[in-house]
């Protein structure tokens, strides 16, 4: 079992939080990886240095000056605090970027039409990743020897560019490239393939993968002024009707959408809870069609 873990930015800014969950993290047993946002701290930065923040549509537009503060900000006081901690808990973790052992890569994103605006909108140094940008068998490699990789959003192109990368997606392409990667070891390949409920047709193993999306509320919420009101399951009919209703944010849509991809992709199960429940059962569990 690999899971895949992504703790959102609200997490990351909050110090109590984020020692808990990374508490509870280091205790988890198995292969894991972490993926983290950024927070509010690289806003505050640009700020501080008299940069103005662009924002469209809760997007950042990353000119090359901003890029050079995401990356300080991501890839430098968030991320080795995050590795910091988790080697307090006794974790051995290692922080990194996508340029890092060339473990994810990005296609830079082509301006976009935004339809509130009327017009398109150029994002800068953007990306876009997919399964197929993950270097599987180089996360693989550091998993197999004990160590926990670490991810923040800044990618390569692989052309020297770093793009600035939505640490969902992030999250998600991980879990599908870890969900679909074979491997063989002589302690894990089984002498009788017919006992292997995970082994594909050459012979390799795959390993049942999760992804656990840990944020501030305790999961989806049928009322979004309401905590309580936690929805525990949700397949695509569900889900249909969630948003038919109106009942769903406009923030979760994009996430539970990508979520569902991930499962049709070979993702076991996707988790949506809050990051202090991560040992945990509480939460949304999202599962395939009936």
């Amino acid at each position: 079992m690999i899971k895949v873990v992504k703790i959102g930015g609200n997490v990351v800014d909050n110090p109590q939080l984020l020692k808990q969950f990374v508490k509870d993290f280091a205790a988890m047993p198995g292969m894991k990886v972490l993926i983290h946002g950024g927070g509010v701290m690289a806003s505050q930065m640009q700020k501080e240095m008299g940069m103005t923040p662009v924002m469209v549509e809760g997007r950042r537009v990353t000119d090359e000056e901003a890029l050079k503060v995401v990356t300080m900000v991501y890839a430098g006081w968030c991320n080795k605090n995050i590795v910091a901690l988790l080697q307090a808990e006794g974790c051995n973790a290692i922080g990194l970027t996508g340029a890092d052992g060339n473990a994810i890569t990005a296609r830079k994103r082509p301006p976009v039409h935004v339809e509130s605006l009327g017009k398109d909108v150029d994002y800068g140094y953007v990306g876009d990743v997919n399964a197929e940008s993950v270097n599987a068998g180089f996360i693989y490699s550091l998993l197999e020897k004990g160590i926990v990789p670490v991810f923040n959003a800044i990618n390569h192109d692989g052309q020297g560019n770093l793009l600035n990368t939505n640490a969902d997606t992030i999250a998600s392409s991980v879990a599908i490239a870890m969900a679909n990667y074979k491997y063989r070891s002589k302690k894990d390949v089984c002498q009788r393939c017919e006992e292997c409920t995970h082994c594909s047709d050459d012979g390799r193993l795959t390993h049942l993968t999760d992804l656990i999306f840990c944020f501030e509320k305790d999961g989806v919420l049928y009322d979004k002024d309401d905590d309580s009101s936690v929805i525990p399951e949700i397949d695509r009919e569900r889900f249909a009707q969630l948003k038919a209703e109106g009942r769903v944010a406009d923030g979760m849509i994009p996430k539970l959408t990508n979520s569902f991809k991930a499962i049709d992709s070979g993702v076991a199960r996707v988790i949506i809870k809050h990051a202090r429940n991560l040992s945990n059962s509480k939460g949304t569990t999202l599962v395939s069609d009936r």
